[in-house]
Formats: structure tokens, sequence, C-alpha cells
């Protein structure tokens, strides 16, 4: 009988695609089911890529993020009511900010990036996942704040006006990310030295818009680089400009190991609607300050603060040999455990995970996590395992 497969991943018949599907397929990639999304895993060795993207340059096609645009006159107000981190923190034009979209339990419903681009436009780039409940509950939000809406389906140019809102998604755009130590130099080489003046000099999480390209130092590595929006009709001769200047594709194997090692959360395996930030390592994007500010979700996240949040994301470094996985139970001196994302680290070599675990459990306390029925000792650190290249333990 054959072995159902573990892999997190799912062979597929066929979904949505990317600008860049026939580049993958071309360069032997395998494809697989992703949120809907004929996706590229890997290109022959995911550890291979894991690798180069540590060491020099990488690539990774991320076209299946959705990006919305939000306008009007009230979006800054809408954003503020439906965000838990606060937007008022952008001052500067390009300025980009990581925050969870919340229920009213405290629950997390996705974690996002919203870049401010002026006083009435902000970019959201969201996961593809999540695409349908995202829209689902932007729209009942935007009701509670007061407004009508016109919904439409993702394929035809959707768009929600509300009153002083409009969020529209855009399809019309790709998405690159290029990542590494030598990722911004190899970027220059291939699509300009222009580009150095401008967005050599931004710092992290911060963007700027030349020409059609919106270029931002945001990423899911660990490493330095960018996330590069363009065009999807200007996907695939940039894909190759990059590959001739010396930046290796890699594939979302690669990816999940790298952000893993980051310390990077990952949605629907260390958070969830069943969990809120302050439990998933996220306490730091919560605004709850000023207090005036009323976000959906604030009054969960406060009367859990004020009674103790029972639960806490802890890193794991396995000392006996295995592999960590996803849901094996943890034994902890508090009680048990879950690992919520476990693999082998290729940079470390050495399996890692992170772990929700009773609060208490301190970095440097022994554990012992249930590999097949038996009892393998474990290290609770603090995370993240990696970040540039280098081990952080």
């Amino acid at each position: 009988m054959r072995k159902k497969s573990k892999a997190p991943y799912k062979t597929i018949t066929m979904g949505h695609r990317t600008p860049l599907y026939d580049k993958h397929v071309s360069l032997g990639a395998k494809i697989v089911d992703f949120g809907g999304w004929d996706m590229p895993i890997h290109y022959g060795s995911q550890i291979e890529e894991h690798h180069q993207v540590r060491r020099d340059a990488g690539m990774f096609d991320v076209s299946h993020m959705v990006v919305s645009d939000f306008r009007g006159d009230k979006v800054r107000d809408f954003l503020k009511t439906l965000l838990a981190n606060n937007v008022d923190k952008l001052k500067t034009p390009g300025r980009a900010l990581y925050t969870c979209m919340l229920t009213a339990k405290g629950g997390v419903i996705d974690d996002l990036i919203v870049y401010y681009l002026n006083d009435s436009w902000y970019r959201v780039v969201s996961n593809a996942g999540t695409h349908d409940k995202d829209m689902a509950w932007m729209t009942a939000a935007a009701k509670e704040f007061g407004r009508s809406r016109h919904p439409a389906s993702r394929d035809t140019s959707p768009s929600m006006d509300v009153g002083g809102v409009t969020m529209t998604e855009r399809p019309d755009l790709a998405m690159i990310a290029v990542q590494g130590p030598n990722a911004k130099e190899k970027v220059y080489a291939a699509l300009g030295e222009n580009l150095r003046e401008s967005a050599g000099k931004l710092k992290p999480f911060h963007s700027v818009t030349i020409g059609e390209l919106m270029i931002a130092t945001t990423g899911y590595t660990g490493e330095e680089g960018f996330e590069i929006i363009l065009p999807a009709k200007a996907a695939g001769f940039t894909w190759q400009m990059l590959m001739d200047s010396g930046v290796a594709p890699c594939g979302l194997g690669a990816r999940d190991t790298l952000r893993l090692e980051a310390g990077m959360n990952l949605y629907g395996s260390d958070m969830d609607e069943t969990t809120t930030p302050l439990e998933s390592g996220l306490a730091w994007t919560v605004a709850l300050e000023p207090k005036e500010r009323k976000f959906i979700g604030r009054e969960a996240l406060e009367k859990q603060q004020a009674a103790g949040v029972p639960r806490q994301l802890v890193g794991l470094l396995l000392e006996d040999k295995g592999v960590l996985r996803n849901h094996m139970k943890v034994y902890c001196a508090q009680g048990e455990g879950e690992i919520m994302s476990g693999s082998f680290s290729p940079t470390l070599n050495q399996s890692i995970a992170l772990a929700r675990v009773p609060a208490g459990v301190a970095p440097g306390a022994h554990v012992e996590v249930d590999v097949r029925g038996k009892r393998l000792s474990a290290k609770a650190v603090k995370y993240p395992f990696v970040r540039n290249g280098k081990s952080c333990l």
C-alpha cells in the first residue's frame, strides 16, 4: 500500500496560476497546490535553494499574494479600526507596517503588510489562502464602519466602494522576492544601476516607486533583499533578467525553511482565528496606544492581557536525533504544548520548531517532544534561529 505523503503540499491538477507559471514549468519545477495556486515547491533541490538564499541570492515568485489598494479620504480611519497595529505610525510615503487583522475575540484572521503611499492611498499585501475570508471580513468591517459597499469577484477587477474608502484588488500586478546577501547588488545589475540611488538607501520596511516598479525592503527569509511589485505583463522578462544576473529561482519549500529559521510566523500553522497575537509571539504588532483607538479585537486582547496570557510561542532545538514536525506533542514542566511549525534547519544542520506551550517556559528550559512514540529531548530557545546567514543561538 502506498504511504500517504507527510508533506504539507498536495500534488495538483489545476488551480490559479501566476504570470510566471510557464517559466516555472520550463525550468523543471515541481508544481504543487498552495492555497489553490499552482506554485513551484522546488526546482530540483530544496536544500540547495535554501543555501543559495543564505549564501548568495535567490528569488521567489510570490505573485499569488493578494495586492489590494485602499484609497479615499477616510482610508486611514478605516484601517485604524480594521487593523491591530496603528497606521498612524506611517508618516513617510513608502513606509511599511506588519500587522494582524483580528476577530472581535482577538483571533487572527490574517497577517499582512500595509504600505503608506500617500494620505489617501494605502497598499495592502495579504495571504492568498485567506483571500475569500479576508474579503468577507473587510466587507463586514466596512459595513460596521458605517458605509455601504459594492462587492465584485476577484476575476473581474474586484473592488469595494465604502463611502470614503475604495478597495481594489490588483490581479494586474505580479510580485518577485529577491533575497540573500548579494540580492540587492544582483537586482541593480539586472534592472539598472539607477535603482541603487533610490532603492539602495531604503531602511528595512520601506519602499520606493520607480516607474512601474514598487521596490520594498521586506521579505520572509531573514536575509536582506527586495520584494518587487510590478506589472504582470513584465514579470516574465524581469524574472529572466534576474536569472541572467545570477539570481537562482527558488521554490516555496526553501521559503518555508528559511522563514522558520528566521522565526517568522506562518498563517494557518503558527496562528489562526483560535489564537491571539499575544500567544503567537506577535504582541509587538499590536498597538494599544493611544487608548482611544478602538480597533476590532482590542477589548478581547486587553482582557487576555489583564488575566495573564496562558500560552506562548517559543523556539525549540532538538537535542536528540530526529526531525520535529507540526502537531507533535511537547511535554513541559508547566504542562503540555504543541509544535506549530517544525522542520530540519539546513543552516544549523539540526531540527528546529516553533511551539505553543504554557506560559512560564523560559529560554534554556528542557522539554520533551513525542516523535513517533518516543520522547526526545529538546531545549526551549529564543528565536529567530538564524538571521543574515548566521546562527542566533
